[in-house]
């Protein structure tokens, strides 16, 4: 264990993290759309000392940093923004009354911030805009847009924190979708079938989960639960369901729980999951999933609107 605890705190899990996908800012975000840049400068400078309540990304967040310990950490955020500088006071100010560990960060006064995504050694970007998305994906970071945080979520007093993957697009590569769009559904369910204990290649947050995986070990308790709860939610059912399993055992990465929905909604399963995150790259998906858990969109391949995998009949 002391191993990969070093391995880990020597590597830590990067997120860095926009200040709109962190805080509730879409009040001022459309004042920026409607009225421009000093209109919008002028509301944030007016409310310096005051705090900005939590947004998507928040929870998620805490809870991660909440594993840390107090020597070197396994998690660091990094809060990533077009602001300018004069208006990090107002975020470092939210950040600090809620305690969260976030010390550091970038602020661009309105310039990309994909060319900050390598120096900062990013795993993971969350964001609520989509160039910036698309170009942490181009550095190799996993990243997903994130909407609106549900309205109306539930008070969680538990200590662990729970990520919800969709499968492929998204933790595996696209291959299998590709095949089913290429070949249809039943080409699809052979080739599964085929293919069961082969490992599929990684997707865009292969990597992140991962190294996700290494933190759910350090937190693993001899019960076998960690406080680090790794979910995959797919459209998936048997038999295409075995490929996803061997894939992870293969990986050394194993989930706490597959949810295999076939042509269900998975918004009703990430609710009953309790998830604090969710990342699918089909647009139904995440829309479905947003009224009831934080949900980003990992940008794909393919026509957002196509089914990709439907359940096997």
């Amino acid at each position: 264990m002391t191993d990969i605890r070093e391995t880990l705190r020597a590597q830590p899990l990067r997120i860095g993290i926009s200040t709109r996908a962190l805080f509730n800012l879409e009040e001022k975000h459309a004042v920026f759309q409607s009225q421009g840049v000093e209109a919008y400068s002028a509301l944030q400078l007016e409310r310096e000392d005051t705090l900005i309540g939590k947004g998507p990304g928040f929870e998620v967040v805490e809870r991660l940093l909440r594993l840390n310990e107090p020597e070197k950490p396994y998690v660091e955020v990094f809060l990533l923004s077009r602001n300018s500088p004069d208006l990090s006071l107002r975020a470092f100010n939210s950040i600090d009354h809620y305690k969260l560990g976030i010390k550091a960060g970038s602020f661009t006064s309105g310039r990309s911030l994909g060319p900050f995504i390598s120096a900062w050694e990013l795993d993971l970007f969350l964001s609520n805009e989509i160039t910036d998305v698309q170009a942490a994906i181009e550095a190799g970071a996993a990243a997903a847009k994130l909407g609106t945080a549900p309205e109306a979520r539930q008070e969680d007093p538990s200590d662990e924190v729970r990520i919800a993957f969709d499968g492929d697009a998204v933790v595996f590569s696209a291959e299998s979708d590709e095949l089913f769009k290429n070949r249809g559904l039943q080409a699809f369910l052979a080739h599964e079938r085929e293919n069961a204990k082969t490992p599929m290649s990684g997707g865009p947050f292969g990597k992140f989960l991962r190294k996700l995986s290494i933190l759910r070990k350090i937190f693993l308790n001899d019960q076998g639960v960690s406080r680090v709860r790794i979910a995959i939610v797919t459209a998936r059912n048997a038999p295409a369901h075995a490929r996803v399993v061997h894939t992870l055992r293969d990986w050394g990465t194993p989930a706490d729980e597959a949810h295999f929905v076939g042509v269900r909604s998975k918004g009703p399963i990430l609710k009953a999951l309790g998830a604090h995150i969710f990342f699918d790259d089909q647009i139904k998906h995440v829309l479905g999933a947003a009224g009831v858990v934080p949900a980003g969109h990992v940008p794909g391949p393919h026509d957002p609107d196509e089914p990709i995998i439907p359940a096997g009949l």
